[in-house]
């Protein structure tokens, strides 16, 4: 496979200006070489196709980059983004805490040794047995944001913390939350007050401004519409726990701000609505810590040109139902790379391999690659650590799910 030292061409809509690789956002030493390491394991390999291989040193570099801007934070992994065993061990070494929505996702935790303490339910939308499964395996911190989630928290996990989830602007964000989740700042106020009569620990206030969050200034509107939840309390008797949530990006095709200037929002801002006593941090990523250590495989299955004008459609045997469910709406569109780069390029069309017509991957999203392009050549998804391998089906059509590789650079280079 060659090794492009430019890249192929994408642009977000018919005509537009190209988007060139952006690796601001930091890392192993950037998104760009965090891919080659797993690329050259993918090289030297050689899994079936497709496949997710997923570098464990780029997750630690991640990680120790948001500890040392954060220091004072507790950082819970947002097991969702991907919840390989592999993974979650690493982290669990690291000291990491976890942001959890099911029981499958606590029982996988405590399986990989984190402690029943590091452990975060997140999930505002639970059962009352997935409570109680939660309580008896030790979990004390329950997300909430409606009376009747409390009512279970409190029946199924007595005395156990709450933070209740606000609602906030997520402009900014490829994939928002819309108004799923989350009540007022003045609704989370009576919920804590609510909280304290039924015996549980009113412990703080949550938001998530969605995720790949593109704006630093995001982080403004949700400190700020905390901050209105505190003030409704005296101090000293309310909330003390201000949950920052996720939306730190990995690396596609649109421009990322750098991981210190997130980070220097968040201080700001929280200096101007807390003073100097901010409360207790959380803050739970899950794309920026393992987006950049991934990489999936796949495989052209055939190019066809299409007679109607629009140039060539190229299946993969890799789509929406197999690792690649974030390109719906084309809310995500991935860096690329082929083992015929260099080549000239032209436009595509790119799809799955499913017999389902929403099986396409990007059609309004221009990108352009090697013209030389067929069958059997290998195609490259870049940055795709989170949401791939989570995401994919048991077996949609009779494909497999998503099969990942998890190795670790760090080891290799010591032993050569």
């Amino acid at each position: 496979m060659t090794d492009l030292s430019a890249t192929n061409a994408v642009t977000d809509r018919p005509g537009g200006a190209a988007i060139t690789d952006h690796f601001a956002i930091g890392g192993y030493s950037s998104a760009e070489s965090a891919s080659e390491s797993v690329r050259e394991y993918l090289d030297s390999q050689r899994p079936a196709t497709p496949c997710l291989a997923l570098d464990l040193a780029v997750v630690r570099d991640r990680y120790s980059r948001l500890r040392a801007e954060l220091p004072t934070a507790r950082i819970c992994y947002a097991v969702k983004a991907n919840p390989d065993p592999r993974v979650v061990a690493e982290l669990v070494s690291l000291g990491a805490s976890f942001d959890v929505a099911s029981p499958g996702e606590i029982d996988l935790c405590l399986r990989q040794g984190a402690a029943p303490e590091s452990i975060s339910y997140g999930n505002t939308i639970k059962k009352p047995a997935d409570v109680a499964h939660a309580h008896r395996k030790g979990v004390r911190l329950f997300a909430t944001d409606s009376a009747a989630d409390l009512e279970n928290i409190a029946e199924n996990a007595p005395g156990s913390g709450v933070f209740c989830r606000i609602a906030v602007d997520n402009t900014g964000s490829r994939t928002p939350f819309g108004r799923k989740f989350g009540s007022s700042p003045a609704d989370a106020a009576l919920l804590l007050g609510r909280a304290g009569d039924l015996g549980l620990d009113p412990r703080g206030v949550s938001f998530h401004l969605g995720s790949q969050q593109l704006s630093t200034e995001a982080w403004e509107h949700g400190v700020a519409a905390a901050a209105e939840t505190f003030r409704a309390f005296d101090p000293g008797s309310g909330p003390r726990m201000l949950n920052l949530g996720g939306g730190l990006p990995a690396t596609y095709t649109q421009p990322t701000p750098d991981l210190a200037e997130y980070t220097g929002t968040v201080r700001a801002t929280l200096r101007r609505h807390f003073g100097e006593q901010p409360p207790e941090l959380l803050v739970e990523p899950g794309r920026y810590l393992v987006g950049d250590a991934g990489v999936l495989r796949s495989e052209v299955v055939l190019v066809s040109e299409d007679t109607t004008g629009r140039g060539r459609w190229v299946y993969l045997d890799a789509g929406r139902y197999n690792g690649l469910a974030e390109t719906e709406g084309e809310a995500i569109t991935y860096r690329l790379r082929t083992s015929r780069d260099g080549d000239p390029v032209g436009p595509v069309v790119l799809a799955g391999p499913t017999c389902d017509g929403d099986d396409v991957l990007y059609q309004h999203t221009v990108y352009e690659l090697p013209t030389t392009l067929r069958g059997g050549d290998k195609l490259d998804v870049l940055s795709a650590g989170a949401y791939t391998a989570s995401y994919s089906s048991v077996c949609f059509n009779g494909f497999d799910p998503l099969t990942t590789y998890c190795f670790d650079s760090a080891e290799t280079t010591e032993r050569a």
